[in-house]
């Protein structure tokens, strides 16, 4: 299935079940309000939103309405913890908090693409399998940094149950392309193998993990010059060209006055 959660002057949002097309949402209203609801008793709730997620896709729910990514916040806006685990297994731990697909970026600043991953309860010490058991959600994320200083994270506007990535998706690897448009021109294209079981597990080496943790595997920096009043729209794609997750679509604006 596929989940978002729409802005309602909430922190959290309003978890909403979208179509496996992109173009209609349903409120999850009755099920769960918020996406941290879900995780927090997935055995219960994911297979009351799984039935809800079947009928949107065959056109059989009245209250449906056409998906806005517009009014999205990240999926998760407050997760309970954010880590970035290099190529080389190193890990860079920040806080949980995740800013909307389309907020503008205050500054230019050195962007990081990411596959995050999320996760229910993770005992300490499991293995890759069992990791791989315990995750619940896909997304893409960016961390924007300036002079090193991590001042953003952000996330495409949908989270995905694996099932949802087609061939992409085998054996516990994703493997898809991040399409780049840079002031609407294309870049070239950067192949993703990734595999969030292995992540997950580098998390849990030395202490367990809590339901709404977030692993991010580095898919490396973006090497682009950006600038203020520059566009950037990034979507990780199957290899037939559907979205997976639905762009981070932002423009770059100028520095705050000082």
């Amino acid at each position: 299935m596929k989940l978002a959660s729409y802005a309602d002057g909430s922190r959290d949002g309003h978890l909403v079940v979208v179509s496996r097309d992109l173009t209609q949402a349903h409120y999850a209203t009755g099920i769960a309000t918020r996406m941290q609801q879900l995780l927090d008793d997935w055995g219960f709730i994911a297979p009351k939103l799984e039935d809800l997620a079947v009928q949107l896709n065959h056109g059989k729910l009245r209250h449906a309405f056409a998906f806005e990514p517009e009014k999205c916040l990240a999926p998760l806006p407050r997760g309970c913890g954010w880590a970035v685990v290099d190529a080389d297994g190193g890990v860079r731990r920040d806080m949980g908090s995740f800013s909307s697909p389309h907020q503008p970026l205050r500054a230019p600043a050195a962007g990081e693409a990411a596959l995050a991953a999320i996760t229910g309860d993770l005992a300490a010490a499991s293995d890759a399998a069992a990791a791989l058991d315990a995750m619940r959600l896909l997304t893409l994320a960016m961390d924007w940094r300036i002079d090193g200083e991590l001042v953003a994270t952000q996330c495409a506007p949908l989270a995905v149950t694996p099932d949802e990535l087609g061939d992409g998706w085998a054996a516990g690897r994703l493997q898809a392309r991040l399409q780049l448009l840079h002031n609407g021109a294309k870049q070239s294209p950067r192949d993703v193998d990734a595999a969030p079981g292995q992540a997950l597990a580098r998390l849990a080496r030395l202490r367990s993990l809590r339901a709404g943790q977030v692993a991010g595997m580095s898919l490396g920096a973006l090497d682009l010059p950006l600038a203020a009043g520059d566009s950037l729209l990034l979507d990780l794609k199957t290899a037939a060209g559907n979205s997976l997750f639905g762009a981070i679509d932002l423009d770059i604006a100028p520095p705050p006055a000082a």
